[in-house]
């Protein structure tokens, strides 16, 4: 592996925990790496779609296909905004989910973090940034709880 693919998977250990980077990006041959003019690393995209943005202040802006690999490699509640059957069609077309809606969240999530929106039933509706703290995202009534990036549609 290159020096590049192993300071991205550290980047993404260092954000989202241990293992994000593997899950993230699994091979370095598996994952395409576009760069800026400058050439620093800007997006990474697989098959699946783009997985992440990697943006100047050192930090991932995830893509649906990369929400999905962390979900997949990361249990509940981590990095989840649960919310339900009222507000799962608006967030999966990219609207902003709202406090009010959610049924719980990762306690750990603070506002600014990367946010994976699910349905009660596990499906993943959209990536964005949390804009809320987890420990309290579900007491709040009123304002957005995810600012949605990207919707599953």
């Amino acid at each position: 592996m290159t020096d590049e693919f192993d300071s991205l998977r550290r980047a993404a250990d260092y954000q989202f925990g241990r293992g994000a980077g593997a899950a993230l990006f699994p091979a370095a041959d598996a994952v395409e790496i576009t760069h800026t003019s400058s050439g620093r690393p800007r997006q990474a995209h697989a098959d699946d779609g783009r997985l992440a943005t990697y943006e100047t202040d050192g930090r991932y802006r995830l893509g649906l296909a990369g929400g999905r690999r962390l979900q997949d490699a990361f249990d509940a509640p981590r990095h989840r905004v649960v919310v339900g059957d009222e507000s799962e069609p608006f967030v999966r077309e990219g609207r902003n989910a709202f406090a009010k809606f959610v049924r719980r969240a990762d306690p750990g999530l603070r506002p600014g973090d990367e946010a994976l929106v699910v349905h009660a039933d596990g499906d993943l509706l959209a990536v964005g940034r949390a804009e809320l703290p987890g420990a309290g995202m579900a007491d709040f009534d009123t304002g957005m709880a995810v600012k949605v990036r990207q919707g599953a549609e």
